[in-house]
Parts: structure tokens; sequence; C-alpha cells
């Protein structure tokens, strides 16, 4: 009779053992669970952070067009303003000479571009021009929302400044 009661016991424990052994597993992979859902949550959210964190702050210009050409700005209407243009688009560049710009009032930086024809500055200014410079000069000065007169005017401006 003490055998039996052995055997009973070791299979109540025997029980007992792999109930906790479920209720572990169960929790264990409940848990884990939880874990991966919250990861894969954090991991959407965190790739769009980590996008925004790495891309690029500018472009390499080649002097190529990067999109096709856009159909030109409308005329503005009225009479071309070419300092407010050049205060709002071209000083960044010509103020301070960057990348080989002929600085604004430099007769000597403007002499041999001037000597080509307005024309020629028009063309270059409009529709952009890599020459020995280091940094291209963009099309439209890089403000596409610039009508062709506001260009043109914003050249004669700079030209008869350095006259």
């Amino acid at each position: 009779m003490n055998e039996s009661r052995h055997f009973g016991t070791s299979v109540i424990v025997f029980g007992a053992v792999v109930l906790v052994i479920y209720l572990i597993n169960s929790g264990v992979q409940g848990a884990i669970a939880s874990v991966s859902t919250v990861t894969a949550a954090a991991a959407t959210s965190g790739e769009t952070t980590v996008a925004e964190r790495i891309k690029p702050v500018g472009e390499v210009n080649t002097g190529k067009p990067m999109v096709a050409a856009a159909a030109a700005p409308a005329a503005a209407s009225g009479p071309v303003d070419g300092k407010a243009v050049f205060d709002t688009t071209c000083h960044a560049c010509h103020t301070a000479g960057v990348g080989g710009a002929p600085k604004f009032g430099n007769k000597a930086d403007w002499a041999p571009r001037i000597a080509q024809g307005i024309d020629v500055l028009h063309q270059h200014a409009l529709h952009g021009f890599h020459g020995k410079a280091s940094i291209p000069m963009p099309p439209r000065g890089g403000n596409a929302s610039l009508s062709d007169a506001q260009v043109e005017a914003a050249v004669d401006y700079m030209v008869k400044a350095a006259k």
C-alpha cells in the first residue's frame, strides 16, 4: 500500500510540475508576443524618425537639370525692379562672391563678363552656366519662380553697378 501511495503522490507532483511549466511557458509566450508587438511598433515609428534624421541636407549640382525644364513663369505685370530681385535672390552669392560669382559692384569681376555682351549674361542667368568657377550659376539664380523679365532686370542692375 505504501507503493501505491508513492505512485499517487508521484503522479500528483508530476502533474503539478507539468502545470507549472505550462503556466510559465504561457506567460513567457504572452510576454514575448507583447514585446514583439511593442518592438515592431517602435521600429516602424523609429524608421520614420531615422529616415528623417539621415536624409541629405542638400543635393549635388552637376550643372545638368535634374528634372524636365519647367514652363517659364508668367511675366510680371508692371515695371520690374532689378534691385528688388537682387535683394531677394541674387545677393546670396553675388554679395560675397560665393563659388566665384562676380561680386556686386566689383568692376574687375564683371568686366570680362560684360565684354561678352548683355544677351550672353541674360542667357547665363536664365538658363544657368558652369564656367571656371567652382560652383555653377543655377538657372534663374536658383529661384524658379522668377520671370524672364525679373531675371534680366536683376542682371541689368548688377551690370549697371559694375560699370
